[in-house]
């Protein structure tokens, strides 16, 4: 049944990408849109039926079939990620290292030629094709004008075409990226790349059109809001927004003054909106559906967040990162590296960040965990916080966690996880995957790569990090068969401090109110399923709201013509019906699971348990402390320390023998670009580059 449900979502995007590629040729415009127009068009929708139908129908048929293919695949996706699949790792090898694209594989880089060829495609031949028809007629210009007027329409066109895309990777839940393999975090560099390419066609664009109303003298076009046309001052007011947004996503204002970026990025509803009523609904339907799945999860998001959940503790370690743990629903089950985002209203009311979740869902039933370390603004200001002496309970709030479907890591026979400073925290979740895998029986069966993580920090004080290899409610004893090796390098010390520097741990324990509520999916277990029956649903409601408005309300003044009802309200109107029955039955799913939710909050146990109060760095410093478990003598004995020098990955790569060899790198760019260079270089085939992604 998921074969078939594959290739039937499969033959659906063939045929609606084969609808792009066709569009601006003449064999669409002149015989397959009036045939498809004369069949579409009704009293019911209008002319709109035709791109409702065409273009934004597939897209949401597919993310529906997607979800119930994902529900039916949880437990074969387990099993599969445990398979060789040696014919993709040529694929998966980065061919593109340095750059503006950062590193790039060479499935990514053929898709993405691919994507670049059906722009030049569409370009070209809306451009041909326009050119022809210019010489056909007598025109009231001169021929550089108008060929000049033509091509600002093309820039828009092509510009739609790449936003009918931007939406896809930033949609957290979507069930369409991980049918390809996909995360939202690993997919944000695509939302990137659309992103520039989007606002570079509207910024030549407008340039376009003021040039042609400057040296035509029709200036006063700038203040013209159509009633039933193009509504020019919409459209400047779009730009404008998309500007602002385009201009603080360069790097440098986006690393120093993340405040700026991540406030200024909320004008992308203003950009919608405005585009909207510039367009018209009609011309909005080519990227309805990219738009649509994002207000779905957008609209769920915002729920989750409107709920405080329970922190039980928090640890503040010596190297001022603190790990912060929350009650978590027992039957929640997510994948190593996720990412969970993290709101605190204390700190800012606004913001939220992103941070990978370090806890392993079966190892830890109860419990969620996330390490952050101090080094922004932001997060300063929540170190001092929870370092204030009366702190007994802290607000949070939460969107998430989101992650891959299926782990690809447990299939090789050495797996080395390479780490620069706070990079650590996506394989402490994966090293604890490894320590469920050695308890259950299903899993001993299955051989276990060996593991070697390197990692490197600046001083001693961060070796405190390795203490969260293992979870603060102990490991099992059979964590001492791991065949785990950690090498880690204190660049700026020469030498193992004295003991009398240790700083020790200290744990905040939280007193919860009754409301608080435990780290929970938004839409219950059942996640995929009760997705489709949102968007499926709330799509059929909007259909028959629509249909019914425009039958005894639009139709009859109008008639089809276009040319009498506003095209505004219009757009206005299928707006409003968008949201509104998003919202309605999101609220209705999400409430029915919520009362599952709240039966099971009051049936969870207090979870304190004693924790650890002198620093595990103890066990580098040598000093004194009671008789550790086994697991962490097995650790301290796993573990080599390098007091003063950088690790020589190129070295310890290629002396690598083993025939498959997962190599992942978390932590600085330069750090991720030399380790994606090495496993590219073809000296040692056995290495294969695993791309992960954080640029949230």
């Amino acid at each position: 049944m998921r074969n078939a449900m594959k290739v039937l979502m499969g033959l659906v995007f063939a045929g609606w990408m084969f609808l792009w590629v066709m569009l601006p040729t003449n064999t669409y415009r002149l015989n397959w849109q009036p045939k498809l127009r004369s069949a579409t068009d009704s009293t019911y929708f209008g002319t709109q039926g035709l791109r409702l139908l065409v273009f934004t129908f597939p897209i949401l048929f597919i993310s529906v079939v997607g979800c119930l293919y994902l529900h039916l695949g949880k437990k074969s996706s387990k099993i599969q990620s445990q398979r060789k699949n040696s014919h993709l790792d040529t694929w998966r090898r980065p061919v593109l290292v340095k750059g503006p694209l950062g590193v790039v594989s060479a499935i990514e880089l053929a898709f993405s030629l691919m994507f670049l060829a059906l722009i030049i495609w569409i370009f070209a031949t809306y451009i041909n094709n326009g050119f022809k028809n210019l010489r056909t007629k007598k025109q009231p210009y001169e021929m550089w004008m108008m060929k000049l007027e033509d091509v600002g329409l093309r820039f828009a066109l092509m510009g739609n075409i790449c936003c009918a895309f931007l939406f896809f990777p930033v949609t957290r839940g979507s069930s369409l990226l991980p049918l390809v393999g996909l995360t939202s975090e690993g997919s944000i560099k695509y939302h990137i790349w659309l992103g520039h390419i989007v606002l570079a066609f509207f910024a030549a664009h407008g340039v376009c059109f003021v040039i042609f109303w400057a040296v035509t003298n029709h200036m006063a076009e700038m203040i013209k809001w159509s009633h039933t046309d193009i509504s020019n001052v919409a459209g400047e007011l779009a730009l404008l927004f998309g500007l602002v947004m385009w201009v603080t996503t360069i790097p440098r204002i986006r690393r120093k003054a993340f405040e700026v970026f991540f406030y200024s990025h909320q004008l992308y509803f203003l950009f919608l909106f405005f585009y909207l009523l510039h367009v018209g609904i009609n011309f909005f339907c080519y990227i309805l559906p990219g738009v649509y799945l994002f207000l779905i999860d957008r609209y769920l998001r915002f729920l989750q967040s409107r709920q405080n959940v329970r922190l039980v503790s928090a640890r503040l370690l010596p190297c001022e990162a603190i790990e912060l743990n929350f009650s978590k629903s027992r039957g929640f089950s997510y994948s190593p590296m996720s990412t969970i985002f993290l709101n605190v209203p204390s700190v800012s009311r606004l913001q939220w960040h992103p941070y990978t979740v370090t806890s392993n869902s079966n190892l830890e039933p109860e419990r969620l965990s996330i390490v952050i370390k101090k080094e922004g603004s932001w997060t300063q200001k929540l170190y001092q916080t929870l370092s204030s002496p009366s702190l007994d309970r802290l607000d949070i709030s939460v969107e998430g966690p989101y992650g891959p479907t299926s782990a690809s890591f447990p299939r090789y026979d050495t797996l080395v996880m390479i780490s620069g400073g706070s990079g650590i925290t996506p394989f402490i979740s994966i090293i604890r995957e490894f320590i469920f895998r050695s308890t259950t029986a299903d899993n001993r069966t299955a051989p276990t790569p060996n593991i070697l993580l390197i990692c490197a920090f600046k001083n001693s004080l961060d070796l405190t990090m390795l203490d969260l290899l293992l979870p603060v409610t102990g490991a099992p004893s059979e964590t001492s068969l791991l065949p785990l090796k950690v090498e880690a390098f204190v660049t700026r010390e020469k030498a193992n401090p004295e003991s009398d520097q240790q700083k020790l741990i200290r744990t905040v324990w939280f007193k919860p109110l009754p409301s608080d509520a435990p780290v929970s999916p938004v839409l219950g277990p059942n996640t995929w399923l009760w997705l489709g029956a949102i968007i499926s649903s709330s799509f059929v409601a909007f259909l028959l709201i629509l249909g019914i408005t425009y039958r005894y309300y639009i139709y009859p003044i109008d008639h089809n013509t276009n040319d009498v009802y506003s095209s505004s309200s219009r757009a206005l109107l299928n707006l409003l019906f968008i949201c509104a029955c998003i919202a309605v039955t999101s609220g209705v799913a999400v409430q029915w699971n919520k009362r599952k939710n709240c039966r099971e909050a009051n049936q969870i146990q207090n979870m304190d348990v004693p924790t650890p109060t002198t620093s595990p760095g103890s066990w580098f410093y040598d000093a004194d402390r009671e008789l550790e478990s086994l697991p962490h003598q097995s650790l301290v004995q796993a573990t080599t320390l390098h007091y003063g020098a950088r690790p020589d990955l190129r070295k310890m790569l290629l002396e690598m023998k083993e025939e498959g060899v997962g190599v992942m790198a978390s932590g600085p760019a330069e750090m991720r670009h030399e380790v994606a260079t090495i496993c590219s270089s073809g000296l040692a085939d056995n290495l294969h580059y695993e791309s992960i992604s954080f640029s949230w």
